[in-house]
């Protein structure tokens, strides 16, 4: 996937990850159809958001780390400079117990090693998403990540 190659340290982007990493911004990887079977494959613990992701997409994302007390590092990622790293506990303290839970068992990951990989990748992958600095919408998203 070229887009994210060189959005971690280390090169490329392992399947695990792509999928959680689809999970929280975009939702249709997890069901692997439309919206309506997305409600009943993957709830969306944080409000309902039905709209992409677990967490409503990369908007969902960024304001849950907003409110989390991330937002400047959450910002980091977006704005073109320096991207800030974030600790995997606070990361998943930000996404809440339900949505690790549930991007775990999509991916077949131990919630440590997903929050460990997701904090290393998200500030790569949210600067390669945001180059000028916009959100990008969820029909973008979706297109970056192959649907």
């Amino acid at each position: 996937m070229g887009l994210f190659d060189n959005a971690v340290p280390g090169g490329n982007i392992t399947k695990p990850l792509m999928i959680a990493l689809g999970a929280l911004l975009v939702g249709k990887m997890l069901s692997g159809g439309g919206s309506s079977s997305q409600q009943q494959a993957a709830p969306a613990p944080a409000g309902g958001a039905s709209d992409g992701g677990l967490l409503g997409g990369l908007g969902g994302l960024l304001d849950k780390l907003k409110d989390a007390g991330h937002g400047q590092t959450a910002d980091s990622w977006v704005g073109t400079g320096q991207n800030q790293s974030i600790n995997a506990n606070d990361l998943g303290q930000a996404l809440g117990p339900q949505v690790i839970k549930e991007i775990a068992a999509r991916t077949g990951m131990d919630e440590q090693e997903l929050l460990k990989q997701l904090s290393t990748a998200l500030p790569g992958v949210v600067d390669k998403l945001t180059p000028n600095g916009q959100v990008p919408s969820r029909n973008q998203l979706e297109s970056l990540f192959g649907n």
